[in-house]
């Protein structure tokens, strides 16, 4: 409150009081408070919108690919690290194991940025010893069952059309590894009701400490092995959806084999 004395017919204006300005501040404390995790909410909702528009831009290149190659997957089963270039600056080999699996379709995701998440742009280290950095171009892990045998696992060229619903078949997903090949150690189905899937990454597992970097969208908590969170899935069709942090009771293994 300003008030305002005569003196000698004129007016002169009194500074805030200790008090006022004491409660302008609580004011402002209490608007910041309110106001912050709404503006933190609003980066990561579109952080994930981005995450998910880049998923479905590397779906519709996987689609022109498949029409492309008589609707052949490209086999990526060489491909298990996180670059997409040579010492020389030359694309990496699909043979190559140090290889990101994208590389199978560089012809047609032309922007390696495209396989990038800004909601995982950062993290202390990677599952192998590599730059960090890498993780901005290659934060999608691939399911391995896309170039082998839904039954029997072993390595095969898969036809697109030979699987009955490409709706409800992962191509890749938000992880923190380049590829998913270990079945219930880093994939969403477990081994029967009430186990744990992902068990590379929970509590004792050689990975425990990525595990944040899985569900890690719309985050709840803040807890080792609870995110509150969710990830999203590239299905065989394009589409994307978002999966809740889960133990894997509701996650078929189908959806990865493409063989129920």
């Amino acid at each position: 409150m300003i008030n305002y004395q005569a003196k000698g017919g004129g007016s002169m204006a009194r500074g805030f009081t200790l008090i006022e300005l004491l409660v302008v501040i609580a004011i402002i404390a209490i608007l910041m408070a309110i106001i912050t995790p709404a503006l933190r909410k609003a980066r990561e909702s579109t952080r994930e919108t981005v995450c998910k528009s880049n998923l479905r831009g590397v779906g519709l290149g996987l689609l022109l690919y498949l029409q492309d190659n008589d609707y052949v997957i490209a086999s990526a089963s060489s491909t298990n690290g996180f670059f997409w270039y040579d010492a020389a600056g030359n694309f990496r080999r699909t043979n190559d194991n140090d290889a990101y699996w994208g590389v199978a379709y560089k012809d047609y995701i032309r922007d390696t940025k495209v396989f990038g998440c800004p909601s995982f742009r950062k993290v202390a280290e990677l599952i192998y010893s590599v730059d960090p950095a890498l993780i901005q171009e290659a934060a999608f892990g691939l399911n391995a069952y896309v170039y082998r045998d839904g039954k029997t696992g072993q390595v095969k060229p898969r036809k697109s059309t030979d699987i009955r619903d490409q709706s409800k078949f992962v191509i890749a997903h938000d992880h923190a590894e380049p590829r998913m090949e270990q079945d219930s150690l880093d994939m969403f189905f477990n081994s029967g009701p009430g186990t744990m899937n992902l068990t590379h990454y929970r509590q004792g597992g050689s990975r425990a400490r990525f595990y944040p970097g899985i569900f890690r969208h719309n985050m709840k908590a803040n807890e080792p092995f609870r995110t509150g969170g969710r990830a999203n899935v590239l299905w065989l069709d394009a589409h994307v959806s978002a999966i809740e942090e889960t133990t894997g009771d509701d996650v078929p293994k189908w959806w990865y084999t493409g063989v129920k």
